[in-house]
């Protein structure tokens, strides 16, 4: 999907779908939205650059700067709540 064409930001259910998806696909595990990945010992920081391309590539937003921080990587939750402002930054959509 040609993210540049997106009209609408994703909605939070489907935006944790994909990263579960990903993550089981990567890890071959099941993990809970609200699992700490990296207190587990499930993940590595490393594995946090791959999950920052996935979510550029599967959603079409740019993370960058302060949002590199390895707390937005943490859990499901925290990776579905950055892609969900960064989608609402980019479409002006940011609470009315």
């Amino acid at each position: 999907m040609d993210a540049t064409h997106r009209t609408a930001a994703p909605d939070a259910d489907a935006v944790a779908k994909e990263v579960l998806r990903f993550l089981e696909t990567k890890t071959k595990r099941s993990w809970e939205p609200e699992q700490d990945l990296f207190a587990s010992g499930g993940l590595s920081s490393l594995f946090a650059m791959e999950l920052v391309v996935h979510l550029e590539k599967s959603f079409g937003v740019a993370i960058r700067g302060a949002d590199l921080r390895l707390d937005n990587f943490r859990t499901v939750q925290a990776m579905t709540a950055l892609v969900l402002r960064l989608t609402d930054a980019a479409t002006g959509s940011g609470g009315e």
